[in-house]
């Protein structure tokens, strides 16, 4: 709709081109007396107005836009070389991508904060590095475990017989890969899951109530990997404060992108990774968010970043990073592709007053240049993907000088 509105304003400023030669001089004080306004024709010149842009902006995004090569309406319709484009471009075939290639930091994505929940003395804690699984100690209190489990649902609340919700179901499916067994996997805690509980209590040799408290459950969505101590064995702890962060154990790459590269961050697109010695594996983006930096004070303003997971794909890529435990990486981003389509410079567009977009094709044989409309696909690399009648493989194009 901007593009449409960006034409209907140009129809309405420029009229035809000899009107806005003529309106052009008077502005510069050069006043000669207007002629009326050539009939239309098929090489009548159409003029190039900055308006263009904001048809183009709206279209296919800032990026591709300002590559666009705009010519001012004032003496663009008329040119001392008998009305040839100053410059030409050919119109070429090839693969388009929509491509960027960003800064990231190879490790193991997100680091979560451990905090205390029960009061006591921190009496075993593991080693920074080391790999933690369901129904493993995270850390001991009082030398009693605080056992990981997986789920994605926090523990938050007492669980007992006659509870209900899907904190329940969660709890009751660990207890079912644990080995434990008699009850069913729902979302109502039973008699007969109490009876587990108290077989998981004894196992981990913690008193036998029947019911699980939520101070001595981490829920986390797969093992993890201990990323870094926030306290020591020995030292005092309680409710809120930092016992240790932890993030996943499979290696992945940490991206920040401008706002405006936001439409290359898809969650389930590919990517590639290049690895410090030149080496490129595959991956995919797990994770997009939006994450605001509100400066360190002063006058700094606050800045916007999308921030970017990306996890290694496949066994052969994980393997290769295996030796970097953290790294710097380049991360190649792909938002669109087009294979073997025509293209052309962006600069060589031309809004028609008619609306919609064109070139301006140049006659091989001295026969001077005519305005062909055509499609827009893609924008890339400073390129638009075109078709249209008359639009083939080598065709000559105007460009502004």
């Amino acid at each position: 709709m901007a593009e449409a509105a960006a034409v209907t304003n140009e129809e309405t400023e420029t009229g035809t081109g000899a009107e806005t030669v003529a309106d052009s001089q008077a502005v510069h004080g050069d006043q000669p007396e207007r002629e009326p306004a050539p009939a239309p024709g098929p090489r009548r010149r159409r003029t190039r107005r900055v308006l263009v842009a904001l048809g183009v902006l709206a279209a296919v995004g800032g990026a591709a836009a300002a590559g666009v090569g705009l010519r001012d309406g004032g003496g663009s319709g008329e040119r001392a070389d008998g009305g040839l484009p100053p410059a030409t471009a050919k119109v070429t075939r090839q693969t388009l991508q929509d491509s960027h290639t960003a800064d990231g930091e190879l490790g193991y994505g997100t680091s979560t904060t451990a905090t205390g929940r029960v009061p006591g003395t921190v009496t075993w804690l593991p080693d920074s590095g080391e790999r933690v699984t369901r129904g493993e100690a995270l850390y001991r209190v009082d030398d009693e475990p605080v056992v990981l489990l997986y789920g994605t649902v926090p523990a938050y609340r007492e669980l007992r017989p006659g509870t209900e919700g899907r904190d329940v179901r969660q709890l009751e499916g660990n207890l079912k890969a644990l080995g434990h067994d008699g009850f069913t996997v729902d979302d109502t805690y039973t008699e007969a899951t109490a009876a587990a509980v108290r077989q998981w209590q004894a196992d981990l040799g913690l008193a036998e109530t029947g019911t699980v408290a939520p101070q001595r459950v981490v829920f986390a969505p797969a093992a993890v990997r201990v990323d870094a101590l926030e306290t020591e064995e020995g030292a005092a702890t309680g409710p809120g404060q930092r016992v240790l962060s932890y993030t996943a154990t499979a290696q992945a790459v940490t991206v920040e992108l401008d706002t405006a590269d936001r439409r290359l961050a898809e969650t389930g697109a590919k990517v590639s990774v290049e690895l410090p010695d030149g080496t490129r594996v595959d991956g995919r983006i797990s994770e997009v968010s939006t994450e605001v930096d509100a400066g360190n004070g002063g006058d700094a303003e606050p800045t916007t970043k999308v921030r970017v997971l990306v996890a290694l794909d496949g066994a052969k890529a994980r393997a290769a990073a295996e030796s970097y435990v953290l790294a710097s990486v380049d991360v190649s981003f792909t938002a669109g592709e087009r294979e073997d389509v025509l293209t052309v410079p962006v600069a060589a567009l031309v809004a028609l007053p008619e609306g919609g977009f064109g070139v301006e094709v140049v006659d091989e044989g001295g026969g001077g240049t005519s305005y062909v409309p055509v499609r827009t696909g893609l924008f890339a690399g400073g390129r638009v993907e075109i078709s249209g009648a008359g639009i083939a493989e080598g065709t000559t194009v105007g460009m502004p000088g």
